[in-house]
Order: C-alpha cells, then structure tokens, then sequence
C-alpha cells in the first residue's frame, strides 16, 4: 500500500495523468469535429494523401517515415494531428543555432586539432581510417594516441574503480546520467562529492529528467547545488505534447581531471552493480579510459551540459594533464537526438560489414531495423561467426518480446 501511494503520489504518476488527459482532449476535440462537418473528414482524407508525401519526402530514417506513412493512411482522422504533434522532429532555430556554435567553437577554441599530436590512420589501417573518417566528419570527434582502456566487465568492478578514481581528484569530477537512484551506490558517490568539494574540487553533475523522475524529488538539483555540486537536469519534463519529450540523454559519463574517464551501461543505482535485486544478476559494463582520448569525454559532457544549462565553458581548461602508455588508437564519439544522422549504428554497420572472422554481440535489448538486420544476416551469409547474446530475464516486458520476434530470421541465416 505504501508503495502504490508513493506512485500515485510521485511527479511520474501526476506527469502520466496530465499527458493521457491531453490526448483524450484532442481525440474528443477531433470526434467532435467529425461529427458536426462531413467537409472536415474530405480535408482530413487530402490532408492524409498530401502529408504521406511529405514525409516520404523528408530527410528521414526509412523506418521512421514508414511508421509514421502507415498510421496516417489507415487513419488520416487522427494519424495526421498526431504527427503534426510528435512526428516533426524539427529543432528549433534556437537549438540549431546554439549547437552549431558549440560545434564551432570545439572546432576553433577548444583546439583538439593544435593540442595533441594528430594520428593518421591510413598508415594503420585503411578500414579504419574509413571508420575514423565518418565518425570525426558527423560526431566530430578525433582518434587519439597516448591513451590506455581497461574493459570492466561488472558494475561491482566499475563502481570500486570509479570510487578509486573520484578519490583522487584534485581539480575537477564530470559526471552525466540517465538513473540515479537512492541506495549504497549513490549514497557512497555523492558523500564522495561532497568530500571533493571541500577540498575545493569542481564538480558537475549532470542527469536525465526521465531517467531520475521516479527516484529523486523535483527540486533535488537545488540541493545539490547547495552542497556545492554544480547540478543541472537534462531536459525537464512537461506536462504538454511535444516531440522534444522523448529526448533523452541516456549517456553515462565520468571524468575524473580530465586524464580518467569511465563510460559503459552503469548508472547511479543499486541494481547495477547488484547490491538490489530485481532481474537475477545485473551484467552491465564500462571500459575506463586513461590519457589522451578522455579529451573527447569532457567535450561530449560539456556539449550536454551547456545545451540544459544555457552557458558556456573554456573547454581548454579541462585539458588532460598526463599521457598514459598508449596501447592502440581511441576514438570516443556521441550521438545525438540534435541531428539527423544515426552514427552510432552506422558505426556498428561499418564494424559488422568489414568482419571476417567473427562478431559477437551482446545487448539487453535487440531491436533492429532492416539496415541491421541486414549487415548481421549478410555477415552470417558470408560465413562469419556470428553470436548474438540477450537476456532470458526481461526487465521490460514489451521489449523482450520485441528482441524476441527477430530470432526467426537470424537463426535461419
């Protein structure tokens, strides 16, 4: 009971309500059209015909336009309001012009060209210079050299590595999530944090709206902000239907002075390094990053963290202060809802349709669409190797049947 009326309660059940209330609004305001005008419902049936053009025409992801295609034809009635609400996924002028000067001033300012060595990659690898290439031209970011990885295979081993880490700060901590939630895990970071800030340590912390809306009060970035944490929340939820809700940063970022960074599936919760069990045991992972290539890390942080705080940062001054023995070539990237490029996948397509030998995968959630489903059929066609693990204990439902539907057409090629 104390459970159900902390739900009912809780920002995430008031937001739910004030969301369905809206819908229904506009699904009766748009019977009611239907009702009262004949000559509404011909607009509407036109209105349809013309928009599934439109979106055919547009610059989108295939699957994307398809989905939104299908709903519109088989019911222009309410499919065409509907996308005109969540389908156009336009930024504004304002989002476009202030990315674009970030990108400019990473570019001119921040000076990653002029301050380290630069790596040519054709004198590595052809096939990787061709990655490389794609990934610094659309996420801008560059492969670096001086850099060691560690690959941290639990959230058990990444957090007494991370706690290690934030200990030994003496400048500044960035931290960037999608969960965090109360527990051992948080409770250990943040006394952590606090403890850093005394010491006169900088610390940023930036977290997901979605991601905390269940587990941390609505004014909580307030108190931390009075502790001394520069706190700022990744896009607010609101109440009001717009396409920009479903903008979510899902990324999990730690840097640690600029020369430690830590990235991976782990957020700031019990569950995920098995201190709370909901779904048998957690398997999450991290790689931990030293030396040149963390430059890139606070960029991608500082990109999101000017983005929801609307100021502005001397990036040069988070500069990495020592170069780790370098054991291969580093290049972290982001992706963003601010563009309409998917790198990430077209990343892993690059990696899938060079393999030769084998492509081993391992993911919580299989959802491909036909670009994907693609390379890894083709891959396996070809004779590589291909494994692809999932989990046999779902911690969503509706997400595990829908990994589940694809099992068919892999296992038959």
């Amino acid at each position: 009971m104390k459970k159900l009326l902390k739900i009912l309660s809780g920002r995430f059940f008031a937001f739910i309500f004030l969301m369905l209330f809206q819908v229904l609004l506009l699904i009766a305001v748009i019977l009611n059209f239907m009702g009262s005008s004949t000559l509404y419902i011909s607009i509407v049936y036109i209105l349809g015909f013309v928009s599934a053009f439109y979106v055919l025409s547009r610059e989108e992801y295939p699957a994307f336009k398809l989905s939104w295609v299908i709903i519109i034809l088989v019911a222009p009635v309410f499919g065409v309001p509907f996308y005109l609400i969540f389908g156009n996924k336009r930024n504004t002028k304002a989002i476009d012009r202030q990315v674009y000067e970030y990108n400019q001033y990473v570019l001119n300012q921040g000076k990653a060209h002029e301050l380290f060595h630069p790596v040519e990659m054709k004198e590595v690898s052809l096939t990787a210079k061709r990655q490389s290439d794609y990934i610094h031209r659309l996420a801008k970011t560059r492969v670096f050299d001086g850099t060691h990885v560690t690959y941290l295979e639990s959230g058990e081993i990444s957090f007494n590595h991370i706690v290690k880490e934030i200990k030994r700060a003496k400048k500044f901590i960035l931290v960037e999530t999608f969960i965090i939630d109360f527990g051992f895990m948080w409770h250990s970071i943040l006394t952590l944090l606090k403890e850093k800030v005394e010491e006169g340590v900088s610390v940023y912390l930036l977290y997901d709206d979605l991601g905390t809306i269940q587990n941390l009060p609505k004014r909580y970035a307030a108190t931390l902000n009075g502790m001394g944490i520069k706190a700022v929340v990744f896009n607010k939820m609101r109440a009001h239907l717009n396409p920009r809700l479903n903008y979510r940063d899902h990324r999990k970022i730690i840097v640690i002075d600029g020369h430690v960074g830590f990235t991976g599936g782990i957020n700031l919760a019990d569950e995920y390094m098995n201190r709370k069990i909901r779904f048998g045991h957690w398997k999450d992972t991290a790689v931990k990053i030293e030396g040149n290539a963390v430059y890139s890390m606070s960029e991608m942080f500082f990109q999101q963290w000017c983005f929801a705080s609307k100021t502005s940062v001397d990036i040069t001054s988070f500069m990495p202060k020592k170069v780790s023995k370098n054991d291969g070539y580093v290049q972290p990237f982001g992706d963003s809802p601010l563009d309409n490029y998917n790198v990430s996948e077209n990343a892993y397509i690059q990696i899938i349709n060079h393999a030769f030998d084998y492509v081993w995968i391992t993911t919580p959630y299989l959802i491909l669409d036909i670009q994907m489903s693609t390379a890894l059929t083709i891959a396996a066609e070809s004779g590589v190797d291909v494994r692809i693990i999932t989990p046999s204990i779902p911690d969503k439902w509706y997400v595990h049947s829908v990994s589940r539907s694809h099992y068919k057409a892999l296992l038959r090629s």
